[in-house]
């Protein structure tokens, strides 16, 4: 596997080279600091260009150009990253050696056109059809949050934690925003995307880096902002509690649904990059986790319990599905799990199923393109190590290590959706 980045005045190209894979897959990111008020208009945006393009104007005609291209992949998503978005196309097809020669030349003109050439009603108006169907897919996705029980009580639990900040913003956006929006201000909102957005090309496959250099400078000239240099995408959060927030809500759900959010103090680099994964992993990451093996096996308080580290924001996300009557023995177990890790209440088997954990979703990383695509996205965006830095790290992380990461994490909010009727009765 060979890696290549090619710095340009406007966008940084990576390509990964690799004839491991039966496929071409490039992904364009658009990258900037997380605004509230933009997020709406960012999930819009990938559902207009997504829809159609100027040279294939409906669903449909863009379903046949992708069979035309030998079923051509295409996706479209908009996502957060500690304190910045990210806007992001990917296109994957098979390389041309099973096809026919010029097919990469196509695909790559292909995903540039559904970015470059978007369907409009008139010059600086995106296509009031396409906008509808876009704008009603938006909105149907908003108000369906509440029907998820378990994603929305997380949601919930960080608006509490921290409200007004990159940690609380609600990642499909909002009606108000989206009310806000029309054809002539979503294009607006388009051309600022384009002409003030940090951008970076991914490509990986059997494929040539100085060719891909020249696709890529001929399909994506309409790019001609000046690359700015960016920041960490890690946030810091705000000090914890010393007293935990408690917030109650009420749904007709049979399960309810309890979210524990705790702050970790300032973590060393090695601390948020691998010793986190081992202490989340002890905490709640498996069946042989002391939250599992307390909560749920020896007491039977809860349908599921897991802990969820969260390093680009410096926390850990508790849940658990349980009885509403089990809420305060379940918060008690929960404590006490936390507090066990701290005086170093776990064996040196945690640690080694932790590692061994880990290796194994390192090696699973190598099986697919998407995988290595995020593996050197994380490495251009924050930083990281590769894969066998990682592993010789992560092999170093101690029981003393743990211990010592144990004494920063502090519960700040406890949220509890709870459902309207009692299972046990």
């Amino acid at each position: 596997m060979n890696y290549r980045k090619t710095s340009t005045f406007s966008y940084n190209l990576h390509t990964i080279k690799t004839n491991k894979f039966k496929t071409v897959t490039v992904k364009i990111n658009f990258k900037r600091k997380l605004m509230k008020e933009e997020i709406t208009a960012r999930n819009m945006i990938v559902n207009m260009l997504c829809e159609s393009t100027a040279d294939f104007p409906t669903k449909r005609e863009m379903a046949i150009e992708c069979e035309n291209l030998y079923e051509l992949g295409c996706v479209g998503m908009n996502y957060t990253s500690g304190i910045y978005n990210i806007m992001s196309f990917e296109a994957t097809f098979l390389d041309e050696k099973y096809t026919e020669e010029g097919m990469l030349d196509k695909s790559v003109e292909f995903i540039s056109n559904l970015i470059f050439k978007p369907n409009l009603e008139k010059r600086g108006v995106f296509k009031e059809e396409n906008f509808k169907l876009a704008y009603n897919s938006l909105k149907e996705t908003i108000l369906s949050q509440k029907e998820n029980p378990e994603m929305y009580s997380k949601v919930r639990m960080l608006e509490e934690m921290e409200p007004n900040t990159c940690l609380s913003y609600r990642k499909c956006g909002y009606i108000e925003d989206l009310e806000k929006l029309s054809p002539k201000t979503l294009y607006q909102y388009y051309e600022t995307v384009l002409n003030s957005d940090t951008i970076d090309i991914f490509v990986i496959g059997d494929v040539s880096s100085s060719h891909m250099r020249k696709l890529i400078e001929t399909n994506f000239k309409q790019i001609k902002t000046l690359k700015k240099p960016t920041e960490s995408h890690f946030y810091l959060p705000k000090k914890h509690r010393y007293f935990p927030k408690k917030v109650f809500e009420s749904q007709k759900i049979n399960q309810s649904k309890l979210v524990l959010g705790y702050k970790i103090d300032k973590m060393t680099d090695f601390e948020l990059r691998y010793v986190l994964n081992v202490y989340s992993y002890i905490l709640g990451g498996g069946a042989d986790s002391k939250l599992f093996k307390t909560v749920r096996e020896e007491n039977s308080l809860c349908y599921y319990v897991n802990s969820v580290p969260q390093p680009l924001n410096s926390i850990i996300i508790v849940n658990a599905g349980i009885n509403k009557n089990n809420y305060k023995k379940a918060v008690e177990l929960i404590k006490k799990a936390v507090n066990d890790i701290k005086r170093g209440r776990f064996t040196s088997d945690d640690i080694i199923k932790a590692k061994v954990t880990y290796a194994n979703s390192l090696k699973e990383l190598e099986d697919s393109p998407d995988s290595l695509l995020g593996l050197y996205a994380g490495i251009e965006y924050l930083k990281s190590d590769d894969l066998t830095e990682r592993l010789n790290k992560m092999n170093r992380v101690t029981a003393n290590d743990v211990v010592k990461l144990a004494s920063k994490v502090h519960l700040d909010t406890i949220y509890m959706l709870e459902g309207e009727l009692d299972e046990e009765k």
